[in-house]
């Protein structure tokens, strides 16, 4: 989350109003849930928060289902053009996790200069950093709630680097405000974040020596560079601090990227917060099997579990109105023929892996990644095992292996390799294209 020089200070972002009804009574929108929530999946931030066309191009495109953003603070030096109330809300609706930051008091040893820096005087304990950070989180809170964003919101505190070894004062007032940050962030409602990288080994090493001294941020975003995971090598940071499903890992920074046909300069990071991607309980499947690795083809006089799964799903699509028998009869032949007819597939009344990849993704079509965890992964799942036996474990998670089976998919068909399940991957799918 490196503060860029080229983009200048401003102050809180604006409050945007919606208007509604004859009387333009106006009104802030509201996100229906907190953020980041439950998710273990990838991360971008860009100095500044990019337009909404853009925003729809990267969700369609993009690895990314979170967005860290800008929203406030002294040290903030970048000019926010399209972040307001509306483009908060607008990005939660459609699956982002927006990830609020406030760049306030900066360490007094701060290795790069900053407007404002910690009150290090040590009298009474540090309070003149406590008071900043009461302060700060007064503010940020105020901002966040402008924007849009609901309670129990993890909001961060970018801390930037500072010298661990220059001076006691510096770094317990760093830590007495980062430690009012998060208790006063409690007493609203939000949850505490800390952005950082020696904020955070100072924070672990003062639980670890004297725990109960500071009061510890709900989450961490650790700057660190590496891979693409949440275990960091060689960190000063002990592996159950913050464990499981706690931290946010910046692994890559300042790279242009490009999706969608739109470039971004922005950093890269894996997170993995409230209880990652879990997938929600599968819906009803008639009773019987509908989870395999491969999809046999099937005609008439064909037998067994398969059958079984074929005649639920034509059933549950309004196809066929018949018992779950497991025997591939008339009546079977006839409702495939007639859902064969319905997609266009070559009609032959048997159960080819065109016929089965259209009926296993059939439904819905959400944009769906990295990340996402619902029934309609677990339609994808099934439908890529039976176009190309992918041998996916259908766990309605959209896990490093979909992804790959997804890239591969889409490769298969000449399609441009995202990964990503969109509106173009739907349409292959439902058309039974393999």
């Amino acid at each position: 989350m490196s503060l860029r020089s080229a983009a200048r200070r401003t102050g809180l972002v604006l409050l945007a109003l919606a208007c509604v009804g004859t009387l333009a009574t106006c009104s802030a929108q509201a996100a229906e849930r907190p953020s980041p929530g439950s998710i273990t999946g990838f991360a971008f931030d860009a100095c500044t928060a990019p337009s909404q066309a853009d925003m729809d191009a990267w969700r369609a495109s993009s690895p990314f289902w979170g967005v860290g953003v800008y929203i406030g603070g002294a040290n903030r030096r970048c000019d926010q053009p399209n972040l307001d109330n509306t483009w908060v809300v607008t990005q939660i609706r459609r699956g982002w996790r927006v990830l609020p930051l406030w760049v306030g008091p900066q360490a007094a040893c701060a290795t790069r200069q900053f407007a404002e820096l910690v009150d290090a005087a040590p009298d009474h304990g540090y309070a003149a950093a406590r008071r900043q950070g009461v302060r700060e989180a007064n503010r940020a809170v105020d901002a966040a709630q402008s924007l849009g964003f609901a309670k129990h919101t993890t909001l961060w505190f970018d801390m930037e680097n500072f010298d661990l070894g220059q001076s006691n004062d510096c770094r317990r007032s760093a830590l007495s405000l980062l430690s009012a940050w998060t208790r006063r962030l409690h007493h609203l409602g939000f949850a505490s974040g800390v952005y950082g990288q020696t904020a955070i080994w100072a924070l672990d090493y003062a639980d670890k020596v004297s725990s109960g001294s500071y009061a510890q941020p709900d989450q961490i975003w650790y700057a660190a560079g590496g891979r693409a995971t949440t275990w960091i090598r060689h960190s000063r940071v002990r592996a159950g601090s913050w464990s499981p499903h706690r931290r946010i890992h910046q692994y890559r920074f300042n790279q242009w990227a490009t999706y969608g046909g739109v470039s971004l300069y922005i950093d890269r990071s894996f997170m993995d917060v409230g209880r990652g991607s879990v997938a929600p309980a599968p819906r009803r499947t008639c009773g019987v099997r509908v989870d395999f690795a491969r999809y046999r083809r099937l005609g008439p006089g064909a037998r067994g579990d398969q059958v079984e799964a074929a005649q639920c799903l034509l059933r549950q699509h309004g196809f066929a109105s018949g018992r779950i028998t497991g025997r591939f009869d008339r009546p079977t032949v006839r409702a495939t023929r007639a859902f064969q007819r319905s997609r266009q597939l070559t009609v032959t009344g048997t159960m080819t892996p065109e016929s089965w990849t259209a009926l296993l993704s059939a439904g819905s079509s959400p944009v769906l990644k990295r990340g996402s965890a619902s029934d309609a992964v677990r339609r994808v799942q099934r439908a890529l095992n039976a176009a190309d036996g992918s041998g996916l474990d259908v766990t309605g998670v959209f896990d490093a292996a979909t992804t790959t089976a997804v890239s591969r998919y889409q490769k298969s068909l000449g399609m441009v390799t995202t990964g990503v399940v969109a509106a173009d991957t739907w349409d292959q799918l439902h058309a039974g294209a393999r």
